[in-house]
């Protein structure tokens, strides 16, 4: 039994809850989540023979096979992605209203403690995204699938892991699937509040509501919007959205720029009590990670999307560049006295400065859609499941996509600080998902084909590992802090 069988797929896919063989993930039932960066040698798979039937050369023929399949072979994709393409969607990933509250992030941090630690955790978010990658490659190879999604990556590495561990296999999988819906419906709570609170400062210049009201407002529209169900009909929502952020975001860092004052005029390190909220905010701002299996399962030349030139790295580095100067230029401008988004600083009677915020609030009332159908598209199956006929069916999903889009709407309505709820958002969950998942699921996945010279990758995973995890527990305790502090801005 301590032998370890051949890393073959069964004929049964099933939940396997009696049987502990080998369960193969589902297979492009769903848009696929794989990918492939900086193959492993082909001797990094061990196959041994199992119980008395198995003889050696069918192990080492087994091998032979495993070692020599490449997943990118064995894709079939509709509409590929060039490189290009795939860069503006990895872009549009990480590019939302993170960058926007990057001001907010310094002002917790200090100028210079922010500047740093920014282009830090734009690094070592990044590292993280390639070692999750290069785990999905070697699962692929080992279980001789094309693609697998983030879920299965977690699930194959502990089904295929130590045999301690085989029995959490499932557990990792809905571990991953819980952070994941929670990540994005804290990305639709942010977005839906960013919305009405820029709405807010655009009308207060003319007459004041509470900024509850417009949320309500915007309630019956945002319900509506989010009853397509079809990705195609959203690409021009998608589109505009796209060309609004840019034009908001240039008009924006006009502003930033005029008349900056010296930078003594701000802290360079902030107090360690603030420090967490950074973090918070930093990592909610590197959102992407979710985004970087699919991307490059889709790519035409998946080969270019790995390596130090390729199209995730050049992609970060822009999207680094970008949260580091938003972030510096805004706080050194307005100080102590930025908000959870430096559109919120604009000036309020300005016909520019409004327009910038407008466009902002529709281009992210617009992205609210591709937030939410991740999300949706995880529960909505389940529900439809529970009932026979087709109205039935699409009674409940409408239901349930009105049930889960009010329940965002509740939450910004609950916490209507922006910087706050931001800050929550990453600690809790971008954190898990960007740094404490993919170091566990490389340790345990690497642990037959071995951790390098003196284990420097064990060590490094472990690190990685107590980063995110000092960022979860103080990130979220310091957020929550200021949430029920009512004497908060």
């Amino acid at each position: 039994m301590t032998e370890r069988q051949p890393l073959l797929l069964q004929s049964d896919a099933s939940d396997y809850e009696g049987n502990r063989s080998l369960a193969r993930p589902p297979v492009r039932s769903s848009p696929p989540d794989s990918t492939l960066v900086n193959v492993q040698s082909e001797d990094s798979i061990a196959v041994h023979a199992a119980g008395a039937g198995d003889d050696d050369e069918q192990s080492s023929q087994a091998g032979d096979n495993i070692a020599k399949y490449n997943p990118t072979q064995h894709r079939t994709v509709e509409h590929p992605t060039s490189n290009f393409d795939t860069m503006v969607h990895l872009l549009k990933g990480n590019i939302g209203t993170g960058i926007l509250a990057m001001p907010d992030a310094f002002k917790n941090a200090g100028l210079y403690v922010g500047l740093f630690g920014t282009l830090i955790m734009g690094a070592i978010c990044t590292h993280c995204m390639h070692m999750l990658v290069n785990c999905s490659h070697e699962l692929c190879q080992r279980l001789q699938q094309p693609s697998l999604d983030f879920q299965n990556v977690a699930f194959c590495s502990f089904e295929t892991g130590p045999l301690a561990l085989r029995r959490y296999s499932h557990l990792a999988k809905r571990v991953i699937s819980t952070f994941l819906f929670i990540t994005q419906i804290g990305f639709c709570c942010v977005y839906f509040l960013f919305v009405a609170l820029n709405i807010k400062n655009v009308m207060d210049h003319y007459f004041f509501l509470d900024v509850r009201i417009y949320l309500l407002l915007l309630l019956l529209p945002m319900v509506l919007l989010n009853l397509v169900r079809n990705l195609k009909y959203l690409t021009p929502v998608s589109l505009v959205a796209s060309v609004l952020t840019v034009a908001g975001l240039a008009i924006s860092f006009s502003y930033m720029l005029h008349d900056l004052p010296d930078v003594n005029t701000v802290k360079p390190v902030a107090t360690w009590s603030t420090l967490p909220l950074y973090f918070g905010t930093a990592i909610y701002a590197f959102e992407g990670i979710g985004v970087v299996l699919p991307l490059e399962n889709n790519m035409r030349t998946p080969e270019d999307f790995g390596g130090r030139t390729g199209v995730l790295n050049t992609g970060m580095v822009i999207v680094a560049c970008l949260y580091t100067s938003v972030g510096f230029f805004g706080y050194l401008k307005y100080g102590e006295d930025v908000k959870g988004s430096i559109t919120l600083n604009l000036p309020q009677g300005d016909i520019l400065s409004q327009l910038v915020r407008i466009s902002m609030a529709v281009a992210i009332f617009l992205s609210y859609t591709l937030q939410f159908y991740v999300p949706v598209n995880m529960v909505e199956p389940f529900v439809r499941s529970q009932f026979d006929t087709t109205r039935a069916k699409d009674l409940a999903g409408t239901i349930l996509r009105t049930v889960l889009v009010t329940f965002t709407f509740i939450l910004a309505a609950v916490i209507p600080n922006l910087g706050s709820i931001i800050s929550l958002v990453g600690a809790v969950s971008s954190s898990a998902l960007a740094l404490i998942a993919p170091p566990i699921i490389e340790i345990i996945t690497m642990y037959n084909v071995g951790y390098g010279r003196y284990n420097w990758i064990l060590w490094k995973d472990i690190a990685i590992f107590l980063f995110g995890i000092a960022g979860f527990v103080f990130g979220t305790w310091a957020s929550l802090a200021q949430i029920l502090n009512p004497n908060v801005d």
